[in-house]
């Protein structure tokens, strides 16, 4: 399973995607999803903030069908399906890197592929999250953006 967008994977994101920027989500394409999956989840956290890791897009319950996720696409609805989380800003909408000056800050996009939706509610925390993918987590992909001020 891969999942790939507009930047590679250990490089910047392009300050479009950024609180710098329009704060969009960029586009990403979910390649080589297990036949057996039944729904897809996403995270979109950094684990070099300040304070520990930070949450900026929790989204699940996305239909395999899918395979991909254009530009800005939490503005409207993932799907209608789909779920999104409360992020580290207290919204459920996506929320891109606004780090503090000074070192890069790694932000990790991570699908999992499950093998049936999850049952918790919308604004769900991403505590909650992962505590429902337990034992349900068919396959799992990462990639990694970087960005600095």
């Amino acid at each position: 399973m891969i999942i790939e967008s507009v930047f590679e994977s250990q490089h910047p994101i392009p300050s479009k995607y950024t609180g710098d920027g329009a704060d969009i989500s960029p586009p990403l394409k979910f390649l080589q999803l297990p036949s057996s999956a039944k729904s897809l989840a996403l995270i979109v956290d950094d684990p070099d903030a300040p304070r520990g890791t930070f949450d900026h897009w929790i989204v699940w319950n996305i239909p395999p069908r899918l395979e991909e996720l254009s530009e800005g696409a939490p503005e409207l609805r993932v799907s209608v399906e789909s779920k999104q989380g409360i992020n580290g800003f207290g919204q459920s909408i996506y929320r891109g890197p606004a780090p503090p000056p000074g070192k890069p800050h790694r932000y990790f996009f991570k699908l999992y592929a499950l093998d049936q939706e999850l049952s918790i509610p919308e604004g769900s925390k991403k505590t909650d999250v992962e505590e429902a993918m337990k034992g349900h987590i068919i396959e799992r992909a990462e990639l990694i953006g970087t960005y600095q001020r």
